[in-house]
């Protein structure tokens, strides 16, 4: 697939989702690039790609989920290979982008990681950034190249459209998550509450107070991410106390500890609705739908190489952007 530069598209994986991989080179219709991603007796990492890259638009897809450091460095050596091939364009493609929580500094001598990251990716050769559902915005600008940033609301849209729940009220678990909240309550025209928090520690809060009316309605309870679930089952908890239905709980990344596991098994959602941009296995107990952003990304990659806009991919339905 020729590029306007007159280049070849081609698209490789490290160790962190493959199978996602795979699923985005078939929906464009082309093979998964050969790379060799192993690591010595030591722990140190070997990259060697196996498909001549040199002059070529190369996207090399590695969500730095768990383990965090040992994906991270995958992904930057690909890139450092990859570079010393002589591709002509390297886009880092980050379905999930760890360490984008530290994205500032909230107490004293504490680092910025978030931006050492993109620090470390532009110094070890990347040219262009894609990646879904950043934890922070702003982390966009941490980055002196090129970011494209996609949304997964077009693909919880289309489920959440299908399954034709009736008094559905948007929910965001903190005020932090009020902008998310309310493009959800917009695109299916809803609804909108928010629960006030406090935090007990680095894995536990506590819900405060329901700002809305939740009362005999059934709840889409949102936010990006989830790692020990604590925000979750307490917003649940307390959404329970003042009176709603079912709980539906939607998060595009759900890196689950095994204490999140439990949580959600104990809070008695409806269903946790999330995405594979992290590898996602089946958990006991609790009902899940894994949607699949392999589309999405897809999409994004062939509008990136051709030299296309990547902004109608934003869109819900008629008048209706995140």
């Amino acid at each position: 697939m020729p590029s306007i530069f007159g280049n070849h598209l081609q698209i490789f994986s490290g160790n962190a989702n493959r199978e996602l991989a795979e699923r985005i080179a078939a929906k464009i219709k082309i093979p998964l690039g050969k790379a060799t991603v192993t690591s010595f007796p030591d722990g140190e990492t070997f990259v060697k790609f196996e498909d001549n890259i040199r002059g070529n638009d190369v996207f090399i897809i590695q969500p730095t989920c768990s383990p965090t450091n040992q994906n991270l460095m995958e992904l930057l050596i690909m890139v450092d290979a990859a570079r010393r091939a002589s591709a002509f364009r390297i886009t880092a493609v980050l379905p999930f982008f760890g360490y984008a929580r530290q994205d500032r500094k909230d107490q004293p001598r504490v680092p910025i990681t978030a931006k050492l990251v993109a620090n470390l990716l532009v110094a070890a050769g990347v040219n262009r950034v894609l990646t879904v559902d950043l934890h922070a915005q702003q982390i966009q600008g941490f980055f002196d190249i090129p970011v494209d940033h996609l949304f997964t609301a077009p693909v919880f849209y289309k489920y959440l459209v299908e399954k034709r729940i009736p008094n559905l009220v948007a929910v965001t678990p903190d005020i932090g998550g009020m902008k998310m909240a309310a493009a959800y309550g917009q695109m299916m025209d809803c609804g909108l509450a928010i629960v006030s928090k406090r935090r007990l520690s680095a894995t536990e809060t506590e819900a405060t107070h329901v700002i809305g009316d939740v009362k005999g309605k059934n709840i889409l309870l949102v936010d990006d991410i989830t790692e020990t679930a604590g925000t979750i089952s307490s917003a649940v908890e307390i959404l329970r106390k003042q009176g709603a239905k079912d709980i539906y709980v939607g998060i595009p990344h759900a890196v689950l500890s095994p204490v999140a596991v439990e949580r959600l098994k104990k809070a008695g959602i409806k269903e946790l609705i999330t995405t594979n941009t992290t590898p996602q296995t089946e958990i006991p107990g609790v009902p899940t739908k894994v949607l699949c952003v392999a589309p999405l990304l897809a999409d994004a990659i062939v509008r990136i190489h051709a030299g296309e806009s990547v902004s109608s991919l934003f869109e819900i339905r008629a008048g209706v952007k995140t």
